[in-house]
């Protein structure tokens, strides 16, 4: 993939604006082809677009615009958005937006980065009519699953993460906006994303870096939550615990290299809507001796982290090569990085879960699970339809 060519040179100006508490409003500004990140404290709509740009070349385009930031906040200035492939041999692209508007810790903002863009939304028909079909039966899928097994007992890897699709077809074009209201009333405590037709609501926090403080939140392991006695099970599941142990050290082990002090909490169990999973919180403090291109910024540490675990499986190459053979179609968006980082390096990272590729009428969603000794491939089914359900429930309406 090639850099799409910028200006000769971009400026950026942010300004402080009054925060506004209606959400629905911030959610109205999102285009079809635009990018939301919701969660929590911090809330980031952008549209319109100065540049696109390969993901290795962001850290020295973002450098080279000229800035005009009296806040210098995480995510004010020059800022790049979006969703990476699944795949980490494609370096992927991101967006310079032309337009960002942007809430945080009590206080707003709206940077512009070259000419404005007239990107406003029109009225709409809702879909009404829907078809879901996956492209692979339940016997094929299981069988699959099956294989997997069979190679991790023989040793050839300890576990792999195998996905499967489900299309929805509707007889009007889907709206972004209205996806992304429901995901942020649905599905509390997630990140809630838009990314150019990738829409969203994920449970995981890849990376976050504030500073030279890095944190991670991974979440492996999962239980339909019906009550405490479920959650109770999930936190005492030899398979889930098994599963949830391998990524937690995953993350450990990429960046251990770039951090003087790096700490993993105690597993707990965190619900999200009507799934749950086991959560580690990671925190750790980048070596003080970096500095220029060899700190890393948010960017650099969702590559290095990206495919944890989480979403690839361990050892790394071996459950990617199970993945290619396996899965048979291209994962695409999901299960990649989806975020932004800042000219500073600061900027927050998800993994894309729970999510849609929308293309006008037609929705594909994506769901997997962690393959390891003692998996049940009826199990395993039940968990996608679990991961499957909330973004079903956002897209298909009565």
């Amino acid at each position: 993939m090639t850099t799409t060519p910028a200006p000769a040179r971009l400026r950026a100006v942010t300004r402080e604006v009054a925060p506004g508490d209606d959400l629905d409003a911030l959610i109205g500004a999102c285009s079809a082809q635009g990018f939301a990140w919701l969660h929590h404290d911090v809330r980031i709509v952008a549209t319109g677009v100065a540049a696109r740009v390969t993901a290795d070349d962001i850290a020295d385009t973002l450098a080279a615009i000229d800035v005009d930031d009296p806040l210098g906040l995480p995510g004010t200035g020059a800022l790049a958005v979006g969703a990476l492939p699944f795949d980490p041999a494609r370096a992927g692209e991101l967006v310079i937006p032309a337009r960002v508007h942007g809430e945080a810790g009590g206080r707003a903002w709206v940077t512009e980065i070259g000419p404005a863009a007239d990107d406003a939304p029109g009225a709409h028909d809702s879909p009404a009519r829907f078809t879901v079909a996956a492209t692979r039966s339940r016997e094929e899928w299981e069988a699959i699953v099956a294989r997997a097994i069979v190679a991790i007992e023989h040793g050839e890897l300890e576990k792999v993460v195998l996905a499967r699709e489900v299309v929805v077809e509707a007889d009007q074009a889907f709206d972004v906006r209205d996806i992304l209201a429901r995901l942020v009333h649905q599905q509390p405590g997630c990140f809630v994303y838009a990314s150019d037709g990738l829409v969203g609501a994920s449970p995981e926090l890849l990376v976050r870096r504030t500073g030279n403080v890095v944190e991670s939140r991974p979440v492996a392991g999962t239980a339909v939550a019906e009550g405490d006695e479920s959650l109770r099970r999930l936190a005492a599941s030899v398979k889930d615990t098994h599963e949830h142990r391998f990524v937690v050290d995953g993350i450990l082990d990429a960046l251990a290299p770039v951090c003087a002090t790096l700490h993993a909490g105690d597993p707990e169990v965190a619900v999200f809507g009507p799934i749950a999973h086991l959560a580690t919180p990671v925190r750790g403090e980048l070596r003080g001796e970096l500095a220029g291109p060899d700190l890393p910024d948010a960017l650099d540490l969702a590559r290095r982290l990206h495919p944890t675990p989480a979403v690839g499986g361990t050892p790394r190459q071996a459950a990617l090569d199970a993945i290619r053979e396996l899965e048979g179609f291209d994962r695409g968006r999901y299960a990649g990085p989806v975020g932004w980082v800042d000219a500073r390096g600061d900027g927050e990272w998800a993994i894309a879960l729970r999510g849609a590729e929308l293309d006008g009428t037609r929705a594909r969603l994506v769901a997997g699970a962690g393959i390891v000794a003692g998996s049940d491939p009826a199990a395993e089914w039940a968990e996608t339809q679990a991961k499957l359900e909330p973004m079903l429930r956002a897209l298909v309406r009565p």
